[in-house]
């Protein structure tokens, strides 16, 4: 096994991704030489470590017991170049993670800062789009973790409790409404509205806080569709319409007096935003850490 060194190293990369298409990739490699790999260390072993089914790969109870060695063996690996050459390997721990929005702008920053402190040989590399993105990568085997702010119904993604958000309804201050202690659903109907594009989470809340008083998104007077709460907020600044977005993103705007907060009668719009994680595929450590990490911090 003294040879195979590098196939521990692409069984992890491969356990991690879910998938030898994307392992390949990272690796700089064919799919057929990952494959290859994978297959000299079953043979070694006398065992499977995957089990393929209908085009996706799902790691088997030897692989789990291999993996949790792998990563020893690979971390021990680092440390002993790092010890005789005195410079650190070159293949720090990594972490990817995969946000929609209001997570990735409002949450994460600071939850990233403190966990590099205490973990600071990890590379995170972080993307932040749209919540339905996110799913995407997390269904492929791109990301090891997604922050969304809405659930899915999908048999090969598992979602966890990270915290809570409050969307609002906003105006600016010299809207005819602003001034108004409450007002009706129907009400805010009659006026134009600026709303995030399909497929993010903020976007998702508020269909489902209409249809909990039997009204649709056909129902609003849609004059603008963004997909950037920073556009959004410039638009509803400037007079084009009413919006609904999350508190945390209209802090300094709400602070300032420049947007106003509308009290809508019976407009639930709470929500939770969530971590993702992929069925029967393992976290890397790191991924583990930072998952405990965030809910600790944010419980």
């Amino acid at each position: 096994m003294d040879e195979q060194l590098p196939y521990l190293d692409t069984f992890v990369r491969v356990a991690d991704c879910n998938s030898f298409t994307v392992a390949a990739g990272q690796l700089g490699l064919t799919q057929a030489a990952v494959s290859q790999r994978i297959q000299a260390l079953e043979k070694a072993l006398d065992t499977s470590l995957f089990h393929r089914r209908k085009g996706r790969i799902e790691i088997s109870a030897s692989g789990e017991s291999l993996y949790k060695f792998a990563q020893k063996i690979l971390q021990l690996h680092r440390d002993a170049i790092a010890n005789i050459t005195g410079q650190r390997s070159t293949s720090a721990v990594e972490l990817m993670l995969s946000c929609s929005s209001i997570p990735g702008q409002h949450i994460l920053p600071e939850l990233l800062t403190s966990f590099r402190q205490a973990h600071a040989d990890v590379r995170v590399r972080a993307s932040i789009t749209d919540s339905q993105s996110v799913l995407e990568e997390m269904e492929k085997g791109k990301t090891h973790l997604g922050i969304v702010g809405m659930r899915a119904d999908s048999p090969n993604l598992q979602f966890e409790s990270l915290t809570k958000d409050e969307l609002v309804v906003l105006v600016p201050t010299n809207h005819c409404l602003a001034a108004r202690k409450s007002v009706d659903v129907k009400e805010i109907l009659k006026h134009p509205f600026v709303v995030r594009e399909p497929g993010s989470g903020s976007r998702r809340c508020l269909e489902e806080a209409l249809q909990r008083l039997h009204y649709e998104m056909a129902d609003l007077n849609v004059a603008l569709e963004l997909g950037n709460n920073e556009a959004i907020k410039q638009a509803v600044l400037q007079g084009v319409g009413i919006t609904v977005l999350s508190g945390r993103s209209a802090e300094r705007e709400l602070k300032s007096g420049e947007l106003v907060r509308l009290n809508v009668r019976k407009l639930t719009l709470a929500r939770e935003i969530f971590f993702v994680t992929a069925v029967g595929r393992i976290l890397p450590t790191a991924a583990q850490l930072f998952r405990e990490f965030a809910l600790s911090h944010c419980s």
